[in-house]
């Protein structure tokens, strides 16, 4: 079993998510990519398939099998980046899921922005999982990244309201963390058995997360930051 950290920022750092309806169309992506068969990427923006996504990801079961490329442990999307947790289910699995990934945002985005070039910074990043302390590690680290969206100094250790911290961390949707609260919210996206039972479940996940607030050290994860 081999697991990989999957980093993806955008070119010259540029925010890749810029509303709602980005972060949604990547949640739809994450999805519908992650199968070995060909997928229809054509998305409209109209609210009818908009509200389909919403809908189709928050405690709704998928209704066609899916050959998946990849087990998809744990996401979280921030405005110029995301952070995947994958485990390849086949040859090159990695390699496909991304690039069906990247080239299908990138082309929802650039043609809703009426931009061309490339959206992502070269080739996305991948760090293989060697060792137990950094599995240990790595899945709070991708869940706890939001905060640097309003106490960057988290990655110091230098937190003056943790439960500001915890009640943000609840509050934001675009990441796995929530699923793995005990709380629907992109429920189909993400292969959550093995992770639940290293963590002893949802309550046992809810708890130890302050706790990986206080004690984490971001200097383990040099090679991780695209910030």
């Amino acid at each position: 079993m081999a697991i990989f950290h999957v980093l993806s920022r955008g070119v010259d750092k540029r925010k890749i998510f810029l509303d709602e309806r980005d972060y949604y169309r990547f949640i739809h992506d994450l999805f519908e990519f992650n199968d070995k068969e060909p997928v229809n990427t054509t998305f409209h923006l109209f609210k009818k398939q908009y509200n389909v996504v919403r809908r189709r990801y928050i405690g709704k079961e998928e209704k066609k099998p899916r050959k998946l490329l990849v087990k998809i442990l744990a996401f979280c999307l921030m405005p110029n980046h995301y952070h995947l947790l994958l485990e390849p289910l086949v040859e090159n699995g990695i390699p496909l899921f991304t690039k069906k990934l990247n080239g299908g945002y990138s082309r929802y985005f650039n043609e809703r922005y009426k931009r061309t070039g490339p959206l992502f910074s070269g080739k996305y990043k991948r760090i293989l999982i060697s060792d137990e302390a950094h599995f240990i590690h790595i899945p709070y680290y991708i869940h706890l990244n939001p905060l640097d969206l309003i106490m960057p100094l988290w990655r110091n250790r230098e937190i003056a309201d943790y439960g500001k911290a915890m009640k943000f961390l609840k509050s934001y949707r675009w990441s796995s963390h929530l699923d793995y609260f005990g709380k629907k919210n992109f429920p189909s996206v993400t292969q959550r058995e093995f992770l639940l039972k290293f963590f002893g479940g949802h309550n046992e996940y809810k708890n130890s997360v302050k706790d990986w607030l206080q004690k984490l050290d971001v200097r383990d994860f040099k090679e991780e930051i695209l910030e």
